[in-house]
């Protein structure tokens, strides 16, 4: 069975349900995770999900902020989330597709503006988020699983991830203390680049670019935030990975664009 799955940092889905439509019709993925969705789960706007076939979900939001979501059309089971740092944000929602396939949907935090920990609690949280990550899957490394780790990360770790690998060294999401701390969490479980895999590390590739820029297209100045990663037992299954990059200038855009990637399983 060819499965696609597809991740996406909405920020906000009830804003962006003319682009949802298209990523649905486009795309076409069996599942497709969501992040900063920024609503509460009883106000989620279930209904365009209906209609497009997505009438399988595990939310985990929240009101304004954060919120992650797992939509299917192939039923879910074992839906759960974790809260990490003792935080009560909405960032990691797993679920289980049929053949025993376990997704697990991050919005790792963005970290503010100043990469110093001491002195920027949301670094500091970003930083501490990753670690016990890192302890939750090296626990289970060799366990065999067929996982699939997606979602926004909220770094960019080489330097073809990023417009300028020299003039973004000590801005957040690019700094060294980030992208190490990055690499410990993919070496705990063995994780494999699905995206890399298919795009080779040299060439140049970004997910998101700032709503700042006055024409995201002509200054290029993107990173690659959004990824999606397969464990050791998955991997073989990888056929192909796509990154959308006109999504970003379709109307009211996210300023991230969709990834999917396709398995053979």
């Amino acid at each position: 069975m060819r499965l696609r799955i597809t991740t996406w940092n909405v920020n906000s889905v009830r804003l962006r349900e003319s682009a949802l439509r298209r990523i649905a019709d486009e795309l076409r993925p069996d599942v497709l995770c969501l992040q900063e969705t920024k609503v509460e789960d009883h106000i989620f706007p279930v209904g365009a999900l209906d209609e497009l076939g997505y009438v399988h979900r595990h939310l985990h939001g929240q009101k304004a902020y954060h919120g992650v979501a797992i939509l299917s059309r192939l039923p879910l089971s074992d839906c759960h989330h974790f809260k990490w740092c003792n935080i009560d944000h909405c960032r990691h929602a797993v679920a289980s597709l049929p053949g025993g396939i376990e997704i697990h949907n991050l919005y790792v935090p963005a970290g503010g503006d100043i990469p110093d920990p001491e002195t920027n609690r949301k670094f500091r949280h970003k930083l501490d988020m990753l670690a016990e990550l890192t302890g939750h899957f090296g626990a289970r490394n060799g366990d065999g699983a067929r996982l699939v780790l997606l979602g926004d990360l909220n770094i960019a770790p080489l330097e073809t991830d990023v417009w300028s690998h020299k003039q973004l060294l000590d801005v957040v999401s690019h700094t060294p203390v980030e992208t190490e701390a990055l690499t410990r969490l993919q070496r705990a479980y063995g994780f494999v680049d699905a995206v890399r895999t298919v795009i080779p590390p040299e060439q140049k590739l970004y997910t998101w670019w700032s709503y700042r820029a006055q024409d995201w297209a002509a200054s290029d100045r993107g990173r690659r935030l959004d990824h999606v990663w397969l464990s050791p037992a998955l991997a073989p299954a990888l056929v192909t990975a796509e990154v959308r990059r006109d999504a970003r200038g379709w109307d009211q855009p996210s300023d991230h664009v969709p990834v999917t990637v396709e398995l053979e399983v």
